[in-house]
């Protein structure tokens, strides 16, 4: 039998639905004295005394596993280059910046002599002004060309509430300029009657990978004004770019720079990002072009404490009896509750958007009970909104209206929300970036800031609030793309053919595995090759073939039975696991049933419900060995790496009570069985290891489990992953290897890297998965260890003690030497 954990594409089991409280369980925050509020006086709170505020309920002191100071730093100027524009310069003094810190003058010379370069400094360290000084300089010498529309700069942000605030930082910093510099979002949120206007007369376009493969150079004609004048390519937060989505937009950008070329314009690339390990490398695989560095940073930095928060044991009885830890989200709302009592400006990052809307309703009740008006002064912030309420959301934090806001992401990167005082985490991240990038988002306007991370019941984050040393003592992730990946090259090849025929030297651009793709391209009567390269053959757009942002398929369509009306869509990879027959979904904050999926429309109907349980799908897994790339000795057993295949079916769903989890009943599905061709690392044992480990054929299958559950729940630590992006099997007895095997791959069709990097760090991923599973302080396995909340067999059977033996025993004979890593890509 094999034991499977599978991907975020291939299962969904509705983890924050069955793991959170409802409201009422929540008890209120202690010591909620009303006080004036910080803000209303001027005065900044200091970070130390809101920490010891949160600490002086009861039991709450003991939550703290570890509290972290990082010391102020003094900041060094430096002058900006001559070739600086002397009116920006007096724009950004009227700003009230005096003299440029020096990595932005080094990396703004560094832009204007042609060069590209990514700019990699903490937050809040003026990376927007270091790209813009060159950027404004450029389009207001262009403004006062004779003839011809001037220069024209495009602007690439990973999410649209980046853009829209970028834009208002331009706007406000150019004003003193005049009509030279006219900046304009160009979004899917753009007024149809404006686009028109954007693409004939803005010189600075903020936009987004996405419109950039979707609208923009399917359409390159009507945009060739303004590819003719383009000088600089801005690229900001580059290290989201990052797996299949990474892969992706690295093609994307190839695509733009091929038409560029064509219209006569080779733009220089201008990269940032907070948070990036080996920033040129990454910035030069992401582009496809040699970038200069900078990263040495010489702006100040007020204190920042942070501390590491772990919420204590309930008496609730979780699966198979296991003991249950007080929910992130709870915690987080007594603290968010608490820090708005104080008047302390904070935001609170959770990873889903049930969550966020959770919080808020919480914080928002028990201010009530304090103070009206601080109610009123706490919201929720998430993808899903209507523009114009993501904007109103954005103000109103920015001008300090807001005390409180509960946010997913996409508040995550970049938005300048000078004067928080406090960020709250609920969960790690799944990065270290990514925590370094929320953790920024308070202190910005150089104050002292507190930044909490609470942790939720999973391996990786008790391992961390217990091992303070892997936050702060190591390095932010490498950025893993493959921009070579077939599954990812094929369709962007496709779309590069129908914006102008490919030719045998635009192969070198796209990348060494374009010429062995084209004849299966041309096979599939997806491209003609004639005289003058290949050529696009069908009747609809090909940039349609594929989603960057790696949904895979056409998407699910999530239809209201009653109405009609369309709510929302859903993966086609999250289709089977998330809206089944049966299945609970929630939309919103309103909780729906599936009555029917229709797989041949990609459609599942739905009806309004309240339900009080949700639903966990159950699946089967099996793998198949393609081709083995690498493999070494481990002792007497074996590590690889190469191609796979994972067949899936999901089975049968259950139904749990949503507080409890206790199971009411399981229902049969007759679903497909689905195929992903993708990539692996595994690693195999002998019988003589068992028996040096002592484990006995009734708990193999156990202890392989166990050990397969928790290495998927600490590869984030050592792979810019989240344990959604990779799945694992494990199997007692694999065909193939005729062994036991556990087997950990990458949840999109082709992989995205996070199975190589794991290879390449197995001795130090498996010694922390054995650490994280020994030192855990529950007696057979919990959600803090061994149980996995997307397990598709229902966490049976797990054996926690022969995980930790296997795992000694595996270890013992790792190579001495660590296995060399990859050039970061």
């Amino acid at each position: 039998m094999a034991f499977n954990h599978l991907p975020a594409a291939m299962h969904d089991a509705l983890g924050p639905l069955s793991a959170t409280p409802v409201t009422h369980s929540v008890p209120m925050a202690r010591n909620h004295r009303p006080r004036t509020p910080a803000d209303s006086t001027g005065e900044r709170p200091d970070p130390g005394t809101v920490l010891d505020r949160l600490t002086a309920g009861v039991g709450r002191a003991a939550r703290i596993t570890h509290t972290e100071h990082l010391p102020p730093r003094e900041g060094r100027h430096a002058v900006w280059p001559h070739l600086i524009r002397p009116e920006v310069i007096n724009a950004i003094q009227d700003a009230g910046i005096e003299h440029p810190w020096a990595h932005q003058a080094t990396a703004a010379e560094h832009a204007l002599n042609g060069e590209s370069v990514v700019i990699a400094t903490g937050t809040a360290s003026g990376k927007s002004l270091a790209y813009l000084a060159p950027v404004l300089s450029t389009l207001l010498d262009g403004s006062e060309a004779p003839n011809g529309r001037g220069a024209t700069a495009l602007y690439l942000a990973p999410t649209k509430a980046l853009a829209a605030d970028q834009r208002r930082s331009v706007k406000a910093m150019a004003a003193p300029l005049g009509n030279s510099i006219r900046p304009a979002v160009y979004d899917g949120d753009t007024p149809v009657e404006e686009r028109e206007w954007v693409r004939q007369y803005a010189n600075y376009v903020l936009t987004n990978p996405d419109m950039l493969h979707l609208g923009i150079l399917p359409s390159h004609p009507r945009w060739s004004s303004f590819l003719r004048a383009l000088r600089y390519v801005v690229i900001d937060e580059c290290h989201t770019y990052r797996g299949v989505f990474g892969s992706h937009v690295a093609q994307v950008l190839r695509r733009l720079r091929r038409l560029c070329a064509r219209y006569g314009a080779d733009p220089v690339f201008l990269l940032a990002s907070a948070t990036a390990a080996e920033p040129a490398l990454a910035a030069g695989r992401l582009t496809g072009l040699p970038v200069v560095e900078v990263a040495d940073d010489a702006s100040p930095r007020g204190e920042l404490v942070f501390a590491l928060w772990e919420p204590p044991l309930t008496e609730l009885p979780g699966e198979k009896g296991a003991p249950v830890r007080r929910t992130a989200i709870a915690e987080t709302a007594d603290l968010l509750t608490d820090l708005a009592v104080q008047g302390v400006r904070t935001v609170a990052f959770v990873r889903s958007r049930r969550g966020a809307e959770l919080i808020s309703v919480i914080t928002q009740e028990r201010l009530y009970e304090v103070d009206r008006a601080l109610a009123r002064r706490v919201a929720a912030y998430r993808g899903g909104y209507l523009p114009e309420e993501r904007r109103a959301l954005e103000q109103a934090l920015h001008s300090g209206e807001l005390l409180g806001l509960a946010a997913t992401t996409a508040l995550e990167l970049g938005i300048d929300v000078s004067g928080l005082d406090a960020v709250l985490i609920a969960g790690y991240p799944g990065t270290r970036a990514s925590l370094w990038q929320q953790a920024g988002r308070a202190g910005r306007s150089g104050q002292g800031a507190l930044a909490v991370l609470i942790a939720r019941d999973d391996p990786l984050d008790t391992y961390l609030v217990h091992h303070p040393e892997a936050l702060f003592q190591q390095p932010v992730e490498s950025t893993v793309l493959d921009p070579d990946n077939p599954y990812v090259l094929a369709p962007h090849l496709c779309a590069a053919a129908a914006e102008q025929p490919l030719t045998e030297p635009d192969l070198e651009l796209f990348g060494p595995a374009s010429a062995a793709l084209m004849p299966q391209l041309e096979q599939a009567g997806l491209l003609r090759r004639r005289s003058n390269g290949w050529f696009w053959t069908r009747r609809e757009r090909a940039a349609d073939l594929t989603d960057i942002r790696g949904g895979g398929g056409r998407p699910v369509q999530v239809v209201e039975a009653s109405t009609g009306r369309l709510l929302g869509t859903v993966d086609a990879s999250a289709a089977h696991t998330a809206v089944h027959d049966g299945a609970v979904h929630l939309h919103q904050g309103r909780t729906y049933l599936v009555k029917h999926l229709d797989l041949e429309d990609s459609a599942a109907l739905v009806e309004e419900a309240n339900p009080p349980y949700s639903t966990v799908a159950r699946d089967t897994t099996a793998i198949s060995v393609l081709e083995t790339d690498t493999e070494i000795p481990w002792g007497a057993g074996r590590l690889c790496y190469g191609s796979v295949e994972v067949t899936n079916q999901v089975v049968s769903f259950l139904r749990r009570k949503l507080i409890t989890g206790e199971v009411l009943g399981e229902t049969k599905l007759d679903l497909p069985p689905r195929t992903l061709r993708t990539r692996a690392v595994w690693w195999t044992v002998t019988e003589d290891q068992l028996d040096a480990a002592r484990i006995n054929p009734e708990i193999l299958g156990g202890a392989l489990h166990a050990a397969e559950h928790a290495s998927i729940g600490m590869l984030p630590l050592f792979a810019t992953c989240d344990r959604w992006d990779i799945g694992g099997v494990s199997v007692p007895l694999h065909p193939d290897t005729l062994l036991p095997t556990v087997f950990v791959y990458d949840g999109n069709p082709g992989g995205a890297g996070f199975a190589e990097r794991a290879f390449h760090t197995a001795a130090r991923w498996l010694t922390a998965t054995r650490e994280a599973i020994a030192s855990c302080e529950c007696e057979a396995g919990c959600p803090s260890c061994i149980q996995s909340p997307k397990c598709g067999n229902g966490n049976d059977p797990l054996h926690k003690r022969g995980a930790v033996r296997l795992l000694t025993e595996l270890l013992r004979g790792a190579p001495e030497e660590p296995v060399p890593a990859p050039p970061a890509t």
